[in-house]
């Protein structure tokens, strides 16, 4: 018997129906966010500075690199959106990484194990290959400084997660007299717009960027090139910086070589989304 027109346009609607449902479903699934990381949105952001020295603090303390200038110029920079850790990586989720690489923990650690009671304290003592190659293991990789520096200061442009006043009491910075590592998300209002913990204190974080001049900069360097990795945020009270509110800024770049493993130097993970 000939089916009509009729009975052919219901049944094929109740088959539409349930696939668009579940594309609906699959599409809400894919833009979801992994455990434990957070949506950066694509679009526009303020990166770098164009503040000048004028105290002259370089030279008052004697710092080799000139405060600010490899931060010039300020601009705005538009890139894709992507996932990134809310946290930085701590001891425990380093530790199912070891577990299962068969590689040598930090110095730190001893037998394999990290010191009992630190287990939500950032992980150390990693260099940016150990960096690089945990977030592999996840599927994950390192963000790029422009990343780093968006998921930081928001689409405001803000110097210290918080806002553009130093407030050495709202962040584990090396001005805040905060004493050592203090585990992860201490400080709640060292919190970014977009809702990332200590990126303006705590631990410095390696980032995937070699340390370059920014395109258009009015500063030339020996060290720009592919010797060192740069690394972002501010670190807590005994990094061996001075106690400045300078280094919290979130424009401020630090140059490390990418084979070192210091006490105050961690990271965090990014992905495509």
């Amino acid at each position: 018997m000939a089916i009509s027109l009729k009975k052919s346009l219901l049944i094929a609607s109740l088959i539409v129906f349930p696939l668009s449902v579940l594309f609906f479903f699959l599409s809400r699934f894919q833009e979801a966010e992994p455990p434990e990381m957070i949506l950066i949105p694509k679009g526009p952001f303020i990166m770098g500075s164009n503040t000048v020295d004028e105290k002259g603090l370089q030279g008052e303390l004697g710092n080799k690199k000139p405060f600010y200038l490899d931060e010039h110029p300020e601009r705005r920079l538009s890139i894709p959106a992507f996932f990134i850790d809310r946290f930085e990586v701590a001891n425990r989720d380093y530790a199912r990484f070891i577990a299962g690489s068969k590689r040598n923990p930090p110095p730190y650690w001893g037998d394999s194990a990290y010191p009992k009671g630190l287990g939500l304290l950032p992980v150390v003592e990693v260099n940016w290959y150990d960096a690089r190659d945990y977030c592999q293991s996840l599927g994950k990789r390192l963000p790029t400084e422009a990343e780093w520096e968006k998921s930081a200061r928001g689409p405001t442009g803000n110097l210290y997660a918080w806002g553009n006043t130093f407030d050495g009491t709202k962040g584990n910075v090396s001005a805040g007299s905060h004493g050592g590592i203090m585990m992860i998300g201490r400080f709640a209002t060292d919190r970014s717009h977009y809702g990332l913990f200590d990126m303006t204190g705590n631990v410095m974080e390696w980032t995937e960027s070699w340390y370059r001049p920014y395109p258009g900069g009015d500063y030339e360097s020996e060290d720009f090139g592919e010797q060192y990795k740069v690394a972002r945020g501010d670190a807590f009270g005994e990094s061996g910086h001075y106690a400045m509110e300078i280094f919290s800024r979130l424009t401020y770049r630090q140059n490390v070589y990418p084979e070192e493993r210091l006490a105050f130097l961690g990271f965090r993970c990014a992905m495509d989304a």
